[in-house]
């Protein structure tokens, strides 16, 4: 007995602790993170091998999925090898030789200088050429002081001959071949027998002159060898599950090592570090989320059913995307390479944009294509390519009003995607032929699938979470729904009164900056209640007689009143959206019903009727579009007693209705402000003189053809008068 009580004690809390709001958002906050972990690293529930280049495999190890990946060590040994082979660029520099040969005749003139000196003595013509040629010994230098100057001349002039005619200074001379051009001209010089000292001091001016004119162009040659490297496609590697990876007692070498890298198998670090840093940084992106709807959007912050909500939409998108990227496309490894751009980003931008709202959209499209970057293995063109994706999906459906534009938001986001891809692809230096496939192919399929996705799941959260997208709301203004239809077939003048209150409502909408299509369809049931005693309502009395003039004031308020209830029963019953729920349960707020009110008053003369008998038990309104269909309902009822409809009485009874509401307190609790107010009016009055504006009176037809049926009896009668067919009697021409 005591162990069913504690039973019954523990169910009873657990019930209540699931009740529990804040408890139900955190679960589902630790559910969302554990299953995004689980999607975007897969590899976390691995077991990873400690191995090491020159080990031994301790046992056989096989591949535990099929892969296409990228062999990251061979492609850079491909591309090194190809930047080898792109030889040094060199610039020449053609001003060389002329200062060479400059240098020579400079050294011509000093040495005619000091043979021709009358001032010098043979030691100091020696003194002078030591400083002018200090690797010439003394004997050759005396040789030089006392030489013929005109016999000096010539040999300079032979050796200039020599060095212009023999280097080739046009095609270019580098430091390496300089040594060989040094030794070509000293060969010469020996074979042409001159004396020793022309001879030394021809070799130390070939030595000491001639130099290199060919430089190294180090910019340009980098440049070419990138572009040689760029040529090299990466080299991609195809595994299958159950391939055998490398056998016990192996060694282990570089593309071992590769396979394993690349099947999530290596790694020193314990297992619970690396999950522990992929909880954080997801953490982190959910935690990033919350801040901003804690700061901008406080409604979506505080629903549950929004927050689960947004929570399906991007665990749709992350898991379609992991089954993308598992797609087999080992035949095509090139290709399989760029089937990331595929991943429907844009389905999550589409879908939080109709159904939430459009700047959560944008902010979740950063975190899921960051998320398609790390699925990627870290590239960042698939994030973004993701990013233009989604946000070209957000743009198209700004303005949503009908399912086929789901469509066009597919095209919007195959375009978007092809021209990402396009330059991404430019960018990254990815094959022609591999980015126009992609680029094509990937596009495409990309938007169609958002689209696809996009039609299929709008509809089905729509209806799990009573959201109204401006697509469902279209739906429900069809006059074939049932509900509408009852509406115009047994309360018609409930039904046309509701159609001038959605035209007013949605004019004033638009003004505010509200939700036009809302305000319409909430506008077209807000009365939907009355189809249960249609004739109590002045609008659908045929006869002058009404049923309130026989039951007493209270019991005609509550009559009238019910129809809000009645209202947003039968809205339930046929699942409208909530939003047009509240709008029918608060068109009329806390209002009096003023006529029978008065008319209680007269009727009690012991003065004990109050007010709140006579009050609409709904709530006030909570939003701008349900105080404006209050708004366009009261006026649209009221228009209806003004004997004159001048634009000038129409402004007057406009803006005291909102006065008086604004006064009643009926605007308490929703966001409207004084310059709405006053923009309502405006938009009120300039569709209600486009209404009722001043018409020409036509004149009588009948009255018209009358006279003329009579005018034409005449005619025939007298056909030959005035040669018009009429006679010449005074007394005819009175009775026309």
């Amino acid at each position: 007995m005591l162990y069913k009580i504690q039973k019954s004690k523990i169910a009873s809390l657990v019930s209540r602790l699931i009740k529990l709001q804040k408890l139900r958002r955190g679960g589902g906050a630790v559910l969302f993170l554990l299953l995004t972990t689980i999607i975007v690293y897969p590899n976390l529930i691995s077991k990873n091998i400690d191995v090491a280049i020159g080990q031994v495999a301790p046992y056989t190890i096989k591949a535990e999925m099929d892969i296409v990946f990228e062999d990251k060590n061979k492609t850079a040994m491909e591309r090194t090898l190809a930047s080898e082979k792109v030889g040094m660029v060199l610039t020449v520099d053609p001003m060389v030789r002329s200062a060479v040969l400059a240098d020579v005749d400079e050294l011509a003139a000093k040495l005619a200088e000091v043979q021709n000196s009358t001032t010098l003595n043979p030691a100091g013509k020696i003194n002078e050429l030591v400083e002018l040629l200090p690797d010439l010994e003394v004997a050759d230098l005396a040789f030089l002081a006392q030489a013929n100057p005109e016999e000096t001349q010539q040999i300079t002039a032979t050796i200039k001959s020599l060095i212009g005619e023999n280097v080739d200074y046009q095609g270019g001379i580098t430091q390496e071949r300089l040594a060989e051009e040094k030794d070509n001209l000293t060969n010469m010089l020996v074979n042409m027998n001159l004396a020793k000292s022309y001879e030394k001091l021809s070799i130390i001016a070939i030595d000491n002159f001639v130099r290199h004119n060919a430089f190294i162009d180090y910019e340009t040659t980098r440049l070419k060898q990138e572009e040689a490297m760029n040529t090299i496609e990466p080299v991609m590697i195809t595994m299958k599950e159950g391939e055998k990876i490398i056998g016990e007692g192996e060694i282990i070498t570089d593309e071992h090592l590769a396979k394993l890298q690349a099947q999530g198998l290596t790694g020193s670090s314990p297992q619970l570090v690396t999950l522990l840093g992929a909880l954080c940084l997801l953490g982190l992106l959910m935690v990033i989320v919350f801040l901003y709807l804690y700061q901008n959007n406080r409604d979506i912050f505080y629903n549950t059913e929004s927050l689960y909500l947004l929570g399906i939409i991007t665990l749709l998108v992350i898991g379609v995307t992991k089954g993308i990227i598992a797609i087999d496309m080992s035949r095509w490894p090139e290709f399989g390479a760029q089937i990331g751009y595929m991943a429907p980003i844009a389905v999550a931008g589409v879908l939080i944009a109709v159904l939430l709202d459009s700047r959560l959209a944008v902010l979740v499209v950063v975190v899921l294509s960051a998320l398609l970057g790390i699925m990627m293995d870290n590239q960042l063109r698939f994030t973004l390519v993701g990013l233009v994706g989604g946000f070209a999906g957000i743009y198209s459906v700004s303005k949503l009003s009908q399912r086929s534009d789901l469509v066009m938001a597919g095209v919007y986001v195959s375009i978007a995607n092809m021209a990402a891809i396009l330059a991404v692809g430019l960018a990254y230096s990815i094959p022609y032929g591999a980015l126009v496939f992609s680029c094509v192919a990937f596009g495409i399929a990309n938007g169609v699938l958002s689209a696809l996705l996009a039609n299929g799941a709008l509809p089905i959260l729509e209806s799990a979470f009573r959201l109204s997208s401006p697509v469902r709301l279209l739906e429900f203004s069809h006059p074939n729904n049932p509900l509408l239809k009852r509406l115009m077939t047994e309360a018609p003048g409930t039904y046309n009164h509701s159609v001038l209150v959605g035209n007013l409502a949605e004019a004033a909408a638009d003004a505010v900056g509200g939700d036009s299509m809302l305000v319409r369809v909430g506008a077209y049931y807000h009365d939907i209640g009355k189809v249960k005693r249609p004739y109590f309502f002045i609008e659908n009395q045929m006869i002058s007689e009404s049923p309130h003039d026989k039951i007493g004031p209270s019991l005609s308020t509550l009559i009238i009143t019910s129809h809000v209830k009645d209202g947003v029963e039968m809205a339930k019953q046929a699942k409208l959206p909530q939003r047009i729920v509240d709008i029918i349960e608060q068109h009329h707020g806390t209002s009096l019903v003023s006529y029978f009110y008065h008319k209680a008053l007269e009727n009690d003369r012991l003065e004990s009727v109050t007010e709140e008998e006579f009050r609409y038990e709904g709530h006030k309104p909570q939003t701008r579009e349900a105080a404006i269909v209050m708004l366009a309902d009261s006026v649209e009822a009221a228009l209806r007693s003004l004997q004159s409809r001048a634009p000038a009485r129409i402004e007057g009874m406009v803006r005291k209705l909102i006065k008086d509401k604004l006064h009643d307190g009926q605007f308490d609790e929703c966001d409207l402000t004084f310059q709405d107010m006053d923009v309502i009016a405006v938009s009120f009055v300039r569709v209600l003189t486009g209404i009722y504006h001043t018409r020409v009176e036509y004149p009588d037809l009948t009255q018209e053809l009358e006279r003329r049926k009579k005018r034409d009896g005449l005619r025939k009668q007298h056909p030959n008068r005035n040669g018009h067919g009429r006679g010449t009697d005074p007394a005819a021409d009175h009775r026309d």
